[in-house]
């Protein structure tokens, strides 16, 4: 029996690299891997048998460029991860964040074409905006989100919705909500604060600082979304993918600095101009009762594990 094809966009990312290497496991797939490297690494990949895996520097936003993939692989599945990430860089090149509706297109008519049996999608909290719910619930989602990123996350899901509306594409949709771990960009909120702090230098705070978030360690993540794939749990639905605990970015700030014993000083400069919401906590039952089954790593846990690894040791 031929081995089920997956082709991972975006997959030498942080999440991607890691959902890579979850699925190589057990042996049973054959992955490609499609990245431009604008982002991603090459070096987070695992090493793996050619039978197994590959990789293809690629632009999914260049039809050609994805075209000759898929069509030459002909896949079975679809792991659509790549975009432009970073609350910064997003704000700083918005019409590269556009661009990645093509992408979306492309995805979804190749998929079309070489008849992908589902694919799945990285879209994020970001969608939600500024909050009319708390916590957010996936059934109940406002549209009210000026930010590119956030617009282009929607413009995704409804990408995904109207194809299996009119072609039958099946489809599942991940809102990921500030997933981190031992790959993540060092220019995310927690890697950020943990250096900063190792190096007992102030950590900045945007604002007051009172603005929450939910953080979900990477193990968390890539279980609820595999275990989405592997056992058909969320076909042509949408499910939210975070921690429900919230902490204040301040909070976040004092407890790395407990965590690192550490003699920084937190300081306060100007909050950020768009996109940097007052609340975000996920309604996250379907996660944790139907896709984990388990108790969620709390942060605490998370940051230890962070420092224990040793991660940031030469910085």
């Amino acid at each position: 029996m031929e081995m089920p094809k997956i082709l991972i966009t975006g997959g030498a990312g942080f999440v991607g690299s890691y959902l890579v290497e979850r699925l190589l496991r057990d042996k049973k797939y054959f992955i490609v891997v499609a990245d431009d490297l604008s982002t991603g690494d090459i070096n987070k990949l695992p090493h793996a048998d050619a039978q197994f895996l590959q990789f293809v520097q690629c632009n999914v936003n260049n039809y050609d460029e994805i075209a000759a993939i898929m069509t030459a692989h002909k896949f079975d599945y679809v792991f659509h991860y790549a975009a432009m990430v970073g609350v910064l860089r997003t704000q700083q090149y918005p019409l590269q964040v556009l661009a990645d509706i093509e992408g979306f297109k492309n995805i979804c008519n190749l998929s079309v074409e070489t008849k992908v049996k589902r694919v799945f999608f990285s879209s994020s909290s970001e969608i939600y905006g500024e909050p009319v719910e708390m916590p957010q619930d996936a059934r109940t989602t406002p549209l009210n989100s000026r930010v590119p990123y956030a617009v282009v996350k929607n413009v995704g899901e409804a990408f995904l919705r109207s194809y299996h509306q009119e072609f039958g594409l099946e489809y599942a949709i991940f809102r990921f909500f500030n997933t981190y771990g031992p790959r993540q960009s060092m220019d995310f909120v927690i890697s950020k604060f943990i250096i900063k702090a190792l190096r007992n230098e102030d950590i900045q705070v945007y604002g007051d600082g009172l603005q929450t978030r939910t953080f979900c360690y990477i193990d968390d993540n890539i279980d609820a979304c595999v275990n989405a794939f592997e056992q058909n749990l969320l076909v042509n639905d949408v499910a939210n993918i975070g921690g429900n605990k919230e902490i204040t970015i301040l909070q976040l700030a004092q407890t790395i600095i407990e965590k690192t014993n550490s003699s920084s000083k937190i300081v306060h400069v100007a909050p950020l101009k768009d996109g940097d919401m007052t609340r975000r906590c996920p309604e996250n039952t379907f996660m944790r009762e139907t896709l984990l089954c388990r108790p969620l790593i709390e942060l605490e846990e998370g940051i230890e594990r962070l420092l224990e690894i040793g991660l940031f040791d030469n910085l």
